[in-house]
């Protein structure tokens, strides 16, 4: 070896050596380089290539819905839409977007508004044209059947906002998943609440249409289920008529004293409004107003739901309520569903939807996932007034021989739906 001119024999310092051979260390730092370079080669080869997959979410709904007209938003009645669903279902997106993002996967949420019910139609056909998989159905009844029909089983559907037990029942379909509770559990949440107060005798103030009618419907099956009984019913309307002034007044039609709580059957909510404080004898009002079975509540305090509610407030400058709940919640499913199951055809993703193999997180405490027999997303209720939470269905006490949240709604042996994937 050379000796190093400003050191003793074999002590070279490093810059030495780069002095003395100034050729000798690129030879070796490039053989270093490539092999470096040949190692990441073959570990990016042999590494699974996850190629992105983009997936769009319709929301669909009709702009003359008198769900959502102006004089009805303003007076915020309980169980009711708050405002459009859009911002919900893009914070869906947003709250599930680091999962997609793993799993190399995203989501658009993209509206599709027909202008009225004569046009929905062609916003229909247009979504099927553009093979759009995944609708978020915000729509009344009559119109979320006639999605069903043309969607086939080119698309996963979702409703959101509608609570008819029919749609879960008599006109449930395959390719159709309910985020929003059915009118069957909003009303056996009641039931649940009432026995466990023992309040077993319930005077029913049942209003003149239709969905009043379904209303009573719900509430007589849940009432016997959970032995709560009915001492009288009494019809109620509201009419400028003077010779049916009696059919409104809540003093005369409360003033019988065999009861221990007050159920009033109104869908659109004007009169159950009036009642609370208002009836003749002390007694709590349940159903549309007072206590009131809830898909969520903006005071929900437990398992995520704070956060929630900042974020949704924050991107829709209102609160949350339970339409938005579920528009978010639906969002969320379909990216828990893409995230496992991308490849697999869409009737097969909706036997995986049914078969309980895949989970949402609600904020609501328990995995969530959809019931096989008819679509419909198992969850806790909130029993609520307009303050806040007085409870939580399922009630504890109340049991099941498989799944406690069955309780609620129409359970598989009840339920007339035979639909399948």
């Amino acid at each position: 070896m050379t000796p190093c001119p400003d050191g003793p024999s074999g002590a070279c310092t490093s810059q030495a050596r780069a002095r003395l051979a100034p050729g000798f260390l690129q030879p070796m730092l490039a053989a270093k380089a490539l092999t470096a370079l040949g190692l990441l080669a073959v570990g990016l080869s042999a590494a699974p290539v996850v190629q992105a997959a983009n997936h769009t979410v319709a929301l669909v709904s009709l702009d003359d819905d008198a769900r959502y007209q102006s004089r009805r938003l303003e007076r915020r009645f309980p169980g009711h839409p708050a405002g459009r669903l859009l911002q919900a279902a893009q914070l869906g997106a947003s709250d599930a977007e680091v999962g997609l993002r793993a799993a190399g996967h995203s989501i658009k949420v993209i509206e599709a508004t027909a202008g009225s019910a004569a046009d929905l139609g062609k916003v229909l056909q247009q979504l099927k044209t553009d093979r759009v998989a995944y609708w978020v159905l915000d729509l009344p009844e009559a119109q979320l059947a006639q999605a069903v029909q043309t969607a086939g089983s080119s698309a996963l559907l979702f409703n959101a906002s509608a609570a008819a037990d029919a749609l879960r029942g008599s006109q449930c379909a395959a390719m159709l998943f309910h985020s929003y509770p059915s009118q069957a559990m909003l009303s056996d949440a009641l039931a649940q609440y009432l026995a466990a107060r023992s309040w077993r005798n319930a005077l029913v103030l049942q209003g003149p249409e239709a969905a009043d009618q379904l209303q009573g419907q719900a509430w007589q099956r849940a009432a016997k289920r959970y032995g709560i009984k009915t001492v009288d019913t009494k019809p109620f309307k509201l009419s400028g008529d003077p010779r049916e002034r009696d059919l409104s007044n809540t003093r005369l039609l409360t003033n019988d004293r065999n009861h221990d709580v007050v159920a009033v059957m109104d869908a659109d909510g004007e009169f159950a409004r009036t009642l609370p404080y208002a009836t003749q004898q002390p007694r709590p009002v349940v159903g549309a107003n007072g206590l009131v079975a809830l898909a969520w509540h903006t005071q929900w305090e437990r398992n995520g739901g704070p956060q929630v509610n900042r974020r949704f407030a924050r991107q829709a400058q209102r609160p949350m309520v339970g339409q938005d709940w579920a528009a978010w919640v639906a969002v969320k499913s379909i990216a828990a569903l893409v995230s496992d199951h991308s490849k697999a055809a869409l009737p097969e993703q909706a036997r995986l939807l049914r078969s309980g193999q895949v989970f949402v997180d609600g904020a609501k405490g328990p995995r969530l996932s959809y019931r096989a027999w008819d679509g419909q997303l198992r969850q806790p209720l909130f029993l609520s007034h307009v303050d806040g939470v007085a409870g939580t269905a399922p009630l504890d006490g109340v049991l099941h021989p498989i799944e406690v949240m069955d309780t609620l709604g129409v359970d598989e042996k009840e339920s007339p739906c035979k639909a399948k994937p």
